[in-house]
């Protein structure tokens, strides 16, 4: 049998953001929460954004529904998701919650890097530059000769 994409305006049940043969599931009840989300980042998420991956050569997505997860930054062609964390993901039971998202969103071979609000704040280049690194790890041509990065 040959697999035949849908057709435009056809897509399967739950299912959201046929890429190239693979399906990401999409939790389509998120989708106002993620525009309240992108309307209101936090500070260290803006200072991320419009500082460094707004104009990423990769397309970085803000706020992106990835199955039934929100995830802060999310770029496609890296399968790079980046976190941007507060003060409340330092309890047991939101660390337990993270790892298990981490796993979930590892089953559609992304991988997740974390920030503290912290590290955005006071180590700014070197979050740019901990981004950079894993976005060439992740591809097969780094996109970024030189990084640019102000703080």
């Amino acid at each position: 049998m040959i697999y035949k994409p849908p057709l435009k305006g056809e897509v399967p049940e739950g299912r959201r953001g046929f890429r190239m043969g693979s399906f990401i599931s999409y939790n389509g009840k998120l989708q106002n929460n993620a525009r309240s989300l992108r309307k209101n980042m936090t500070p260290e998420e803006r200072h991320l954004w419009y500082d460094y991956l707004r104009n990423y050569p990769l397309k970085f997505y803000r706020q992106r529904i990835i199955d039934s997860y929100i995830a802060d930054f999310y770029c496609r062609e890296a399968k790079l998701v980046i976190e941007v964390d507060g003060s409340q993901h330092y309890t047991e039971k939101s660390q337990l919650y993270d790892k298990n998202r981490s796993d979930e969103l590892g089953k559609y071979g992304l991988a997740v890097i974390r920030f503290t609000n912290l590290d955005i704040r006071d180590r700014f280049r070197s979050v740019c530059e901990m981004i950079d690194a894993e976005v060439g790890k992740r591809i097969s041509k780094n996109p970024w000769d030189a990084v640019s990065c102000e703080s």
